[in-house]
């Protein structure tokens, strides 16, 4: 774990959700919080020293206040990736079978991911806050069930009936440990930047990517994002290799920056390799 053995960690909670999950993957100090801004506040005002928040489900796409969180109200970097792979589990009271099931509870994104199985199972879906929280309300009820790791179904005592019942199985999530400082070069890094473009002249998102092409460089990720100031106006967020301390990327930097309306570095982290 590094540099994180005596920091203390927050995480978009409760216990026994995934985020809980990638979060334990790098340290041990962890404090729990209700929402993702609440986590970054707490990185921000020093009550933890790293954050752990998801940015992007390889099925339902990015995290929309992650983003907006590190472009607008936040002046934190990204000091790492993680990425996990998510097994949502059909998690039971102990004793309980499949005729037992009648209601089935989880977030809305993990009933969005196993929408087969609920269907072809005829179990009626309601959404919770989060998987953990729906497997700590079916405690007791054998006609209900939850949706969610099997950190959860440990957690509140419960058993796995079912697993692996998501839709797809390369269903993946990433997430990033937030900090007020960078993170030291690797030599296998990305950096993350969110930029807008002038709206009055013609082919300027192409020009930007031009940029990275001229000096080949490789983008990892492009998404853009409603700038929150109108319709038709979004900001950009890239992903690229290299790190903001490589003299090539301070250049691209300073010539993105003389042609974009506004540019904010997220930070140059190393890129995640579980292996």
């Amino acid at each position: 774990m590094g540099e994180f053995n005596i920091s203390k960690i927050s995480f978009l909670g409760p216990k026994g959700t995934f985020t809980h999950e990638a979060a334990k993957l790098i340290g041990d100090d962890l404090i729990s919080y209700c929402n993702i801004p609440a986590v970054f506040e707490s990185v921000s005002n020093n009550e933890t020293e790293y954050g752990v928040v998801p940015i992007e489900n390889s099925i339902e796409g990015p995290v929309g206040i992650t983003l907006d969180s590190l472009a607008h109200k936040f002046n934190l970097k990204i000091y790492k990736e993680l990425i996990i792979p998510i097994n949502q589990n059909l998690i039971v009271n102990p004793g309980c079978s499949m005729d037992d099931i009648e209601d089935v509870y989880s977030h809305s994104q993990a009933i969005a991911q196993c929408q087969e199985f609920i269907s072809q199972n005829n179990i009626q879906p309601h959404y919770a806050v989060s998987t953990a929280r729906a497997a700590k309300n079916i405690i007791g009820d054998k006609s209900k069930a939850a949706i969610g790791n099997s950190m959860a179904a440990e957690l509140y005592n419960l058993k796995v009936l079912k697993a692996n019942i998501q839709d797809t199985n390369n269903n993946a999530t990433r997430f990033v440990v937030i900090s007020k400082k960078d993170h030291n070069p690797t030599g296998n890094d990305k950096t993350s930047i969110i930029f807008s473009i002038y709206e009055d002249r013609p082919g300027e998102l192409y020009n930007i990517l031009g940029i990275f092409q001229k000096n080949n460089i490789n983008l990892t990720k492009i998404e853009s994002r409603p700038s929150k100031k109108g319709l038709g106006k979004y900001l950009f967020f890239i992903d690229f290799k290299g790190h903001i301390n490589d003299e090539l990327i301070q250049d691209i930097i300073s010539e993105i920056d003389n042609n974009t309306y506004f540019l904010k570095v997220l930070g140059s982290y190393p890129e995640y390799n579980n292996i």
